[in-house]
């Protein structure tokens, strides 16, 4: 019988949801898998890019958990693809290969100023918060007033951390490091800003409750962007989510915070629609001063069209969170404009010919773009795995498909990777740091000391 050995590439749930549907899908081989991982620990963005008081979400982790705790899936942690370990390596050793390593850059938004000193993507503020050891310890948080600009959830969760008092993210797995820059935090306004009107927002009813729970924060939301056009009544009308987030959203309009009047909290969360970005304003040393934006109103159809009238709130620092965008792999096609590796259903395709490039798969972001939630990713993962059974004809032809190889390549190369037992390890010890303290961890932060302890 044919024995499949598979490289998945990214421990995040678009890898491990790969890995265990391929396990359990009828097929007529064998399956030996291998993933690789560039971080020491598992689980990619729910580990990395989901707010520290979201425990909810962080629940997938449990489930991602129990696949790779089965013992079936080889995992090779901190092994950068393309560094290493390379293309040509995985066809030597493997039948093929599925890419599931996620979109982690910031998406670009082109607009004047957007460089300048105080500007940043909400992706690295995403990793610094959640404790990524290839991020700077410290995190410039000097201004008081900030402007974040997008209206997804990216957008909710940069507003709310950078809203929220730092003693209040202590029961959640907070890295030490972490909380010390946001307890220094001199942020008393956040001013969240989207393109649409409240009916056309991309952030789940659940995110956007939570906003109105903080403690010590006043909600302010402005009358003049509640003058509903039909297209706007007719989504909250008839569909569910709208008609939450609306509820919400007209309930905030009865606080006496509403319109930036009669509140009383220390800080103050701001909710602009209808504001399309325009330019990022900086002061003669660089550093930004102030988000200029135009007034747009809605066309009729779900949209909006500039009105001409310019706006400007003065600020000292800017988070884009505009969306994810996906990072090229050395040897592997890849779309720069949309940040994906080309694919038909999972299938690899030269960028230029549209040709299958046998043996190369994808799944999750990197295959779709950031889009969608942990259930996409699952369907996802199907369909790729389904095409790699169908495609035994066209896989490589490894000359050492033995599993005895990768150890001993990467220990040629020198490289220290950790594995399932030393995840374990990192785990317990993480647990066991937050356990005098009340909480259910304390994230080790360094690189260096994540592997020594994953190796014990």
């Amino acid at each position: 019988m044919t024995k499949l050995r598979l490289a998945i590439v990214g421990a995040g749930p678009a890898g491990i949801y790969a890995a265990d549907i391929l396990l359990k899908a009828e097929r007529k081989f064998d399956v030996s898998i291998d993933l690789f991982e560039q971080l020491p620990a598992p689980y990619g963005l729910v580990r990395y890019g989901v707010a520290p008081d979201h425990p909810r979400i962080k629940g997938i982790i449990t489930a991602l958990r129990e696949v790779l705790d089965r013992g079936d899936i080889r995992i090779f942690g901190n092994v950068r693809f393309g560094e290493d370990i390379t293309l040509e390596d995985l066809k030597r050793h493997y039948h093929a290969v599925i890419f599931a390593t996620g979109a982690v850059r910031d998406s670009a938004l082109n607009i004047p100023g957007i460089d300048a000193e105080g500007s940043y993507g909400a992706a690295d503020f995403v990793s610094w918060f959640d404790g990524h050891p290839d991020v700077p310890r410290e995190w410039p948080l000097d201004a008081e007033s900030v402007a974040v600009i997008g209206n997804g959830n990216v957008a909710l969760d940069v507003a709310r951390m950078l809203a929220k008092h730092a003693e209040d993210l202590l029961p959640t797995e907070i890295p030490d490091n972490v909380h010390a820059g946001l307890a220094a935090s001199k942020v008393t306004d956040v001013h969240v800003f989207g393109r649409r009107g409240p009916a056309q927002v991309k952030f789940t009813p659940l995110e956007l409750r939570e906003l109105g729970e903080l403690r010590d924060v006043d909600m302010v939301v402005y009358d003049e962007d509640f003058d509903y056009d039909e297209a706007s009544k007719a989504a909250i009308a008839s569909n569910k989510q709208v008609l939450v987030i609306d509820r919400v959203l007209q309930s905030w309009r009865q606080r006496p915070s509403a319109n930036n009047a009669g509140g009383t909290a220390s800080r103050r969360l701001h909710l602009h629609f209808y504001a399309k970005p325009v330019e990022v304003v900086a002061d003669d040393a660089g550093r930004v001063s102030a988000f200029r934006y135009e007034r747009t109103r809605p066309d009729g159809e779900g949209g909006v069209v500039g009105t001409g009238e310019m706006r400007e709130v003065p600020i000292q620092a800017i988070y884009r969170a505009v969306g994810y965008f996906g990072s090229p792999l050395p040897g592997v096609p890849f779309d720069k404009r949309h940040g994906v590796i080309p694919n038909h259903e999972g299938q690899a395709l030269h960028k230029d010919s549209n040709e299958r490039v046998p043996g190369v798969y994808a799944t999750g972001w990197i295959k779709r773009g950031p889009v969608g939630l942990i259930g996409h990713t699952k369907s996802d993962a199907m369909e790729t795995v389904r095409h790699l059974i169908n495609d035994q004809g066209s896989w490589w032809t490894p000359e050492d498909p033995s599993e005895e190889a990768i150890p001993a390549l990467l220990a040629e190369r020198g490289v220290i990777w950790t594995d399932l037992d030393g995840w374990h390890r990192l785990d317990e010890h993480e647990m066991a740091l937050g356990a005098p303290h009340g909480r259910a961890r304390i994230k080790v932060v360094p690189r260096e000391e994540m592997v020594r302890i994953s190796r014990d």
